[in-house]
C-alpha cells in the first residue's frame, strides 16, 4: 500500500527536520551476559548523548520536539504503519472496550504513519505533558474545544483531509487516513509550531552494568480489554534479545511499512480511574491522581506505583524515585480501576 521503508531525517533547527538515531543493520553490537548466562545484546556506546525517551546512545544530542500521533487500533486498521519507529506507545480505551494508540516519536520518524484517528481530551493532556506536536484526525467534543483553544500545537485531519492527510484506497473510512513525516513537518510550518525541544522530558534508565531483576519471573503477560479477543494482548519475553514481543488475538504486532514484528524493552501497566461520559461510550481517564502499576522488564514483573510527573504519568518506586527502565522502546497500557490490574492482567512463569 505504501513504500516499505523508513525515512530517517537529520537534525536541523532551521529547516524543522527530525534528528535521531537510525537502526543501521551494519552497526556493531556488543554482547553482555546476565546472571543466568543469557547473552544480551547492547548497542556500542557511541558519543556522549542519550535519547531522552529510550535511553539509547546516540551520536548527536536530540533536539527534536516529540511528536504524538493518535493511531487507530481497530482490527480493521491493523497492521498499522510507522509504529515500529515510536520511542513509546501508549494504549488506552477510547470508547467502550476499543483501544487506541498514542505513538510518541522523537528519536526517529517513519515515512508514513497511520491509520490516524480522532483525539480525546486525555490524549491532548498527555501531548501537553510531553510538550509535543500533536497529530490526530477528528476529535471528541471535549478534545475539539482543547485543540481549538491551542492547548497543544496540533494539526487535525478535519482541517487537512486530502491535503496533509491522505486516504488509502485499500481500507475504508474511518480506518484509512495516513500522514507522511514530510506532511507532519509541513503542518508544523502551517500553524507556526516550533519543532525544537524545550521541555526536556527524560526517563530514568539502567546503566550498562546494571541489570535489575526484581519481582516475579514471567515469560508471558496478558491483558484483556473487555471480552473481545481482538483486544486480548499478549507480551512474550525472549531471553536472547531481552525484549518482549507483542500479539493481539494471537497475531504478532507488526509494522506494515517494514513487515517487522515489534518488540519492547519495557511493558508497563498503569491502573487509572475511567468514567463513561456519553452515549457513545467515550471515556474520561484520570491521568493525575496516581495509583498502582506493574512494570515488566528483563523477564520479571513487579508491582510499583505511577504518579503524574510534570504532566506525564510515570512509574515510580515507593520512595517516589522514577522506576529505572531498560534502554529501548516501551509500551504503556492504561488500565481501568474497575475491574483493575489484578483482574485484567494475567501472567505465566
Amino acid at each position: 500500500m505504501f513504500k516499505s521503508k523508513k525515512l530517517f531525517i537529520a537534525m536541523a533547527f532551521s529547516t524543522l527536520l527530525i534528528g535521531g538515531c537510525s537502526k543501521d543493520s551494519s552497526e556493531v553490537k556488543e554482547s553482555n551476559k546476565v546472571d543466568d548466562g543469557t547473552a544480551i545484546e547492547e548497542p556500542v556506546q557511541e558519543g556522549a548523548f542519550v535519547a531522552p525517551l529510550t535511553g539509547e546512545a546516540v551520536k548527536e544530542e536530540i533536539t527534536q520536539r516529540p511528536i504524538i500521533v493518535t493511531v487507530n487500533n481497530h482490527p480493521k486498521a491493523r497492521p498499522q504503519s510507522g509504529i515500529e519507529a515510536a520511542d513509546i506507545i501508549y494504549e488506552m480505551l477510547a470508547e467502550g472496550n476499543v483501544t487506541r494508540l498514542l505513538a510518541v516519536y522523537q528519536s526517529e520518524l517513519p515515512e508514513n504513519v497511520g491509520p490516524v484517528r480522532s483525539a480525546r481530551s486525555y490524549f491532548v493532556d498527555l501531548a501537553k505533558g510531553y510538550g509535543a506536536f500533536y497529530v490526530a484526525h477528528g476529535y471528541s467534543p471535549e478534545a475539539k474545544s482543547m485543540l481549538t483553544n491551542n492547548v497543544v500545537d496540533n494539526i487535525n485531519g478535519m482541517d487537512y483531509d486530502g491535503t496533509l492527510f491522505k486516504r488509502s484506497k485499500d481500507r475504508v473510512a474511518p480506518h484509512n487516513s495516513y500522514i507522511t513525516s514530510e506532511n507532519i513537518l509541513n503542518g508544523a510550518k502551517k500553524v507556526g509550531a516550533s519543532m525544537s525541544y524545550h521541555e526536556k522530558v527524560q526517563e530514568a534508565f539502567y546503566e550498562p552494568d546494571e541489570r535489575g531483576k526484581i519481582g516475579n519471573e514471567t515469560s508471558r503477560v496478558d491483558i484483556y480489554y473487555g471480552n473481545s479477543e481482538y483486544f486480548h494482548n499478549s507480551y512474550l519475553y525472549d531471553k536472547q534479545s531481552n525484549r518482549y514481543g507483542r500479539q493481539s488475538a494471537g497475531v504478532d504486532t507488526k509494522d506494515m511499512l517494514t513487515g517487522d514484528t515489534l518488540s519492547f524493552s519495557n511493558v508497563l501497566f498503569f491502573e487509572m480511574k475511567h468514567r463513561t461520559i456519553d452515549n457513545e461510550g467515550r471515556q474520561e481517564i484520570d491521568l493525575t491522581s496516581g495509583g498502582k502499576a506493574y512494570v515488566c522488564q528483563n523477564g520479571y514483573m513487579r508491582e510499583v506505583k505511577w504518579a503524574n510527573i510534570d504532566g506525564i504519568p510515570m512509574a515510580v518506586e515507593e520512595s517516589g524515585e522514577l522506576v529505572k527502565l531498560v534502554p529501548g522502546k516501551s509500551w504503556v497500557n492504561f488500565v481501568p480501576t474497575s475491574p483493575g490490574l489484578q483482574a485484567m492482567v494475567k501472567t505465566q512463569p
